[in-house]
């Protein structure tokens, strides 16, 4: 009796889990239609990094330095700006008398401001699926932007599919035709679509152990024919045109569904080449084209970047002389994507963890 009665619990215990998983599914796929239907339109935010970098510079010496020097060093910086202002004042002044300024075409009045940075991130995996951001961003910035701007990208990719990331590139090419300066950053990887991007800066930036390079296209899948096969199960393909379809995961590879893709990718790879170089006429493309890679300082060396420096370094740089601000776009996140995004996070950490135990020797 006892027994049964512990047996059921447990199916009572078993029955209330799979009822409540039942209802945390439905409720993210509900979650995921209310979502779609309502076009998941997402919001801007703008960061002041000038204001940012100095609240980081205010708290570090608020714990460092003693009072007496907080004190001699804010009195020194408030003599500092007064200068700056005079100097600024100066410089309106002339700018004024020489008619260099901009007239405001509504007031008629002169007016000069001070240069601004756009900062913008991308970070690609193989679908380019922050081209989505990216092309929102970059809409908003064209809209206050002028040549005396400048746009600053923090590029990390990979690489993936051609046509994402010529959409990709297709959105930097809106900047370029405005004449904005565009300066591209790469502090860990601009590899294919990746540098597909990257070459298109006016200054193109490089950490130096950054990954630059992989000039090439694949065309990679398993094929299980062969399997189909030796079990007699039958695959059909009804297609109108030669060349509809070529190589498949699960008919038959030829001799001439091969060559097709292979012709595929030999003229694929001639246009990725034909817009490096143009877009870098500095390279010797038969000699980067290969499929290789090299790190920044090697890159440098074969005129694939410009600069070897950190995106921190130059997005420091620039506030010191311009007012610097993060543009970035944010999609509404469904509980699809918090449940997904943490379960991914999950895996990337314990495989990260996994590669360093596995390659902690080699660095010791």
């Amino acid at each position: 009796m006892e027994y049964l009665i512990q047996y059921g619990m447990f199916l009572a215990k078993a029955a209330t889990l799979v009822v409540a998983i039942v209802i945390v599914l439905g409720a993210v796929a509900a979650s995921g239609n209310r979502q779609r239907k309502s076009g998941r339109k997402g919001h801007i935010r703008v960061t002041h990094l000038n204001e940012h970098y100095d609240d980081l510079k205010d708290t570090l010496r608020h714990s460092v330095l003693e009072k007496e020097q907080l004190k001699q060093v804010h009195k020194s910086e408030k003599k500092q700006a007064k200068l700056e202002a005079k100097e600024q004042a100066k410089s309106d002044k002339e700018a004024a008398k020489h008619a260099d300024a901009v007239t405001d075409s509504e007031s008629g009045e002169s007016t000069q401001r001070k240069k601004r940075v756009y900062v913008l991130t991308f970070t690609g995996n193989i679908a380019a699926d922050e081209v989505t951001s990216l092309r929102e961003e970059i809409t908003a910035v064209l809209t206050l932007a002028e040549p005396s701007d400048e746009v600053v990208l923090r590029l990390e990719s990979p690489g993936g599919m051609v046509h994402a990331y010529g959409l990709a590139s297709s959105q930097l090419l809106r900047i370029k035709s405005r004449q904005i300066p565009l300066t591209i950053c790469v502090d860990k990887v601009a590899a294919s679509g990746g540098y597909m991007m990257a070459c298109l800066a006016d200054r193109l930036v490089s950490a130096p152990f950054a990954i630059i390079g992989s000039i090439g296209v694949l065309v990679q899948l398993p094929n299980f024919h062969r399997v189909l096969k030796k079990n007699d199960i039958d695959y059909e393909i009804i297609s109108a045109g030669e060349f509809k379809r070529t190589l498949t995961q699960f008919g038959e590879i030829t001799q001439k569904g091969r060559d097709k893709v292979q012709e595929e990718v030999e003229t694929m790879h001639d246009i990725f080449k034909a817009w490096i170089k143009d877009h870098r006429p500095s390279v010797d493309i038969d000699k980067i084209a290969t499929g290789e890679t090299w790190v920044g300082t090697q890159a440098k060396e074969r005129y694939m970047v410009d600069e070897i420096k950190t995106s921190d370094e130059c997005i420091v740089s620039a506030c010191e002389t311009a007012d610097v601000y993060e543009v970035e776009y944010e999609l509404p996140k469904s509980l699809q994507d918090k449940i997904g995004g943490a379960f991914q996070g999950t895996v990337e950490k314990l495989f990260a963890n996994w590669i360093g135990k596995s390659t902690n020797n080699h660095f010791q």
